[in-house]
């Protein structure tokens, strides 16, 4: 099984991260800030951290890939 690369697991969480946001957003817009809303931002939050800190990751990575090829 080829393993994942950190970029394209953070693009998949920020996606996410952007699903439960705009699901937060109707949510919120309809019922109002209850239980559920506050769980969706809460699920959002982390998936966008999550997302963020793989992309940088990805990058750290790449960054002391090339300085070892120098």
């Amino acid at each position: 099984m080829k393993r994942q690369s950190p970029l394209s697991i953070g693009i998949i969480y920020i996606v996410l991260g952007v699903l439960f946001i705009v699901f937060a957003i109707q949510s919120v817009s309809s019922n109002g800030w209850g239980f559920f809303s506050y769980f969706l931002v809460g699920l959002a939050t982390l998936d966008m951290g999550s997302g963020v800190r793989m992309l940088i990751l990805h990058f750290k990575i790449k960054a002391i890939q090339k300085s070892k090829k120098k």
